[in-house]
């Protein structure tokens, strides 16, 4: 799950994927709150979930999301 997510963080962002670990914080990878705004559409187009704006606010670094989306639809 973690290698899915950080590979799709990676692509959005134009980032190596070595540069991602799930204790990265998206202001650690200069993320902007549109930056955001993508790859949370992107995670939700590939996991079939919505990611309500309250929900977001809350996601800070990649194991939020992680254990976000694992939440939602289990643990692959």
């Amino acid at each position: 799950m973690f290698e899915k997510i950080r590979n799709i963080i990676a692509d959005q962002l134009n980032l190596d994927e070595n540069e991602i670990a799930e204790d990265t914080t998206f202001v650690d990878l200069g993320v902007d709150s549109l930056d955001l705004f993508q790859i949370l559409i992107s995670l939700e187009d590939e996991f079939g979930i919505e990611i309500p704006n309250e929900d977001a606010e809350n996601i800070k670094t990649v194991k939020d999301v992680v254990e976000y989306i694992k939440e939602r639809i289990g643990d692959e």
